[in-house]
């Protein structure tokens, strides 16, 4: 890790912690053990995943919504199993998926303004996976694409209009996925597996591209596209000291360097505008902030957020969402027991002119190409826009979703016949287990 003083415009960035005010407080966050970020934010809402009783929910919760949140708060409820990741659609602020324990991701929509009732009911299932989905990600360049992955160490394309896989990843990855990532064209993905490996995917020929060993510790580990299409992943070593390292579009090691010996996974976030990567260690209070480049050593420490506070998630703001008058760069928001706390990122500078070197033009939200354009092989940019204060941009087209449901066909008497005998098998297999236990009982009894 470099810790050379080299010249940089983010050399002297520092964070700030929102006033107690300003926080979202007295929220249920849910408990669970799965790896995940639990919150995930846009220009309009925050979302974090709940605790709740009999299935999973999520709370939507919009940013004017400060202060302690209301015990009555309405949830989007309708998983039968405990909600693991959430992601917001990044062309349409009202469009939310879910994955989740039982099997299934949902897509959401959200009521203009938020929620005053409980969600509960889905304008999309996404129904394919045999096991517990474990991740959800948009794609940042085509929109309604969505990428899941699950503990039957598969990954899925979806096209969440049609709410059906149009890819599918299936038998490359030996053990659980636990990091999935977006290139910035939207054309691969990368992914970090319990097996130790580091693989480059490409979805639409449902291929691996590349593989490499990664992290040799047995702690988890994840991965995310850098500048120029290059890899960044952090995870363990074998001593389990934490680690990080770079790679490039071949998966050849670039850098790797050790960074601690605490126990806490590093949670990586890029801002592609700046080129500032921040790592959040889940248990840490503090965040390390580095500068990606191009030449060796490629990351180059700035300095360190602390606080006393452990961390539990955490999640990055869409740039086009930070307050340029303040010289915010970049905005985090931070989850602990039952609160989240806006952790605002700023460049010192005294004058009140816009400071174009520190903002460059940034992604405007509104997709490059159409569902249909990417699977059929076409590629993409990020559409951009000026972040200068007075700069109007252009209207954004209004971003339709039009779910396509199928409607259940009634059963031909071929297929009804079919059923009665897998279920009466079914039945009879429940009835000798039944008399096994019995048994088993009677025996114990004795």
């Amino acid at each position: 890790m470099s810790r050379v003083v080299r010249s940089s415009k983010y050399r002297h960035v520092f964070g700030t912690v929102a006033k107690k005010e300003d926080c979202y407080d007295d929220l249920r966050i849910t408990r669970t053990a799965w790896d995940s970020n639990l919150v995930c934010a846009n220009p309009s809402y925050i979302a974090v995943i709940y605790q709740a009783a009999g299935g999973g929910a999520f709370a939507v919760i919009p940013h004017s919504m400060k202060g302690k949140v209301s015990p009555n708060l309405p949830l989007v409820t309708g998983h039968k199993g405990e909600v693991l990741d959430i992601d917001f659609n990044p062309f349409n602020d009202n469009l939310i998926a879910s994955a989740s324990d039982d099997g299934t991701a949902k897509v959401w929509s959200i009521p203009e303004g938020g929620l005053t009732s409980p969600l509960t009911e889905p304008v999309q299932n996404l129904v394919a996976h045999k096991r517990k989905v474990g991740s959800v990600l948009f794609n940042p360049v085509a929109n309604n694409i969505l990428a899941t992955s699950s503990t039957d160490y598969s990954v899925k394309i979806w096209d969440i209009e049609k709410g059906k896989p149009t890819c599918s990843i299936d038998a490359k990855h030996a053990d659980i996925i636990q990091s999935v990532d977006w290139n910035c064209s939207g054309s691969l993905l990368a992914t970090a597996c319990k097996d130790k490996k580091i693989r480059i995917i490409d979805p639409r020929a449902g291929d691996v591209v590349k593989e490499v060993e990664g992290h040799q510790g047995v702690k988890g580990a994840r991965v995310c596209w850098v500048r120029d299409n290059r890899l960044f992943t952090t995870g363990f070593n074998k001593t389990s000291e934490r680690e990080y390292a770079v790679w490039d579009g071949s998966l050849t090691n670039l850098e790797r360097q050790s960074v601690d010996s605490a126990s806490g996974l590093l949670v990586p976030f890029f801002d592609g505008d700046t080129n500032v990567l921040y790592l959040a260690g889940k248990g840490d209070g503090n965040i390390r902030y580095f500068e990606v480049v191009d030449e060796a050593p490629y990351v180059h420490f700035l300095s360190e957020f602390k606080s006393s506070t452990p961390q539990r998630g955490m999640c990055l703001l869409p740039k086009r969402a930070v307050s340029v008058a303040d010289c915010e760069i970049d905005r985090l928001f931070k989850v602990s027991v039952s609160k989240i706390e806006p952790i605002s990122f700023q460049v010192p500078r005294k004058s009140e002119i816009f400071q174009d070197d520190i903002f460059p033009d940034c992604f405007s939200g509104e997709p490059s190409l159409t569902a249909d354009e990417w699977l059929s092989g076409k590629n993409g940019k990020q559409k951009t826009r000026s972040m200068a204060p007075g700069f109007i941009p252009k209207e954004k087209p209004v971003v339709e979703f039009k779910p396509v449901k199928e409607e259940e066909k009634p059963l031909s008497e071929r297929e009804m016949k079919d059923l009665i005998e897998k279920l009466k098998n079914r039945v009879a297999f429940l009835e000798s287990e039944i008399i096994k236990k019995d048994n088993k009982i009677s025996e114990l009894q004795k």
